[in-house]
């Protein structure tokens, strides 16, 4: 190429190459900054549209995983509430035991009688004040009960079940009775048989539905552990390479400008034909 002063060629291809240069620099410490391999969308189109809808499924199976918990915690409230009308059935019975015997006078088992009454109306309390949040658990009107434990909006990702649990002194047939007699005492004790029953059957049911909300909760989070693995491998930073890609990036930068530098003096070096 001929010695030209008008217009320095030499120059522009540095400062291309020295652009260049700059723009993968960059790029390459806003990824190391970022910690993302993708900043925008140019850097990769599809893979940030890839990227977006995975980190929104991400999202939404963490919420349902957090609806899997609040329903599990339901249950418990529930299932506590059961289990001291449970105990409280038991110390019924052992009552009732000691009322059926004579070993012990009218006025005793009068006094029997009166703890009876009292642990009659605190289970009926317990199942009509067992609540979570707004809704009653344990007195049969929760009706139709659905979690939502699934980032899409189809009846799949949808756990229903019918709260019918009532547990009030009435449905389980513990209302009225008393220990004032030998006869009502052994009477109490078949009430009570049945009402175990009927408690041990509702415990049992909402045994059976935690472990199913656990069950889904587990599936969540492996779930929202693999699809994060995706995302990273997709939108993540590789520190390594971008780490040596900076580093290219500002030798060949530095590079470039020795050789701007040296090419800026070429119009000096045809001057000095004309002198």
């Amino acid at each position: 190429m001929g010695l030209r002063i008008n217009t320095n060629m030499a120059a522009f291809s540095a400062q291309r190459v020295m652009g260049a240069q700059g723009r993968r620099a960059e790029k390459a410490a806003q990824s190391l900054a970022s910690g993302n391999r993708i900043n925008r969308s140019g850097d990769d189109a599809a893979g940030l549209a890839i990227s977006e809808n995975i980190k929104s499924q991400i999202r939404g199976l963490g919420m349902a995983r957090q609806n899997s918990f609040n329903a599990v915690s339901a249950i418990q409230v529930s299932e506590g509430g059961l289990n001291e009308i449970s105990n409280i059935l038991t110390r019924l019975r052992e009552l009732g035991i000691q009322a059926a015997s004579d070993n012990i006078g009218e006025r005793e088992r009068g006094f029997l009688d009166l703890e009876a009454q009292n642990l009659i109306k605190e289970s009926d309390r317990i199942a009509k004040t067992t609540v979570f949040g707004d809704k009653k658990m344990l007195d049969g009107s929760g009706g139709d009960q659905e979690y939502h434990v699934g980032p899409f909006g189809s009846e799949e990702n949808v756990i229903s079940f019918t709260l019918s649990s009532d547990a009030t002194a009435n449905e389980i047939g513990i209302d009225g009775l008393s220990l004032e007699t030998k006869g009502n005492a052994r009477s109490l004790l078949d009430s009570v048989d049945e009402a175990v029953q009927k408690v041990g059957a509702m415990r049992a049911n909402f045994g059976a539905i935690q472990n199913r909300l656990e069950s889904t909760a587990n599936n969540l989070d492996i779930q929202i552990e693999s699809l994060s693995a995706a995302k990273s491998r997709i939108s993540d930073a590789d520190i390594a390479k971008e780490s040596s890609e900076l580093a290219s990036a500002q030798v060949l930068q530095s590079a470039a400008v020795s050789i701007l530098a040296q090419a800026n003096q070429f119009p000096n070096v045809a001057l000095k034909l004309i002198g």
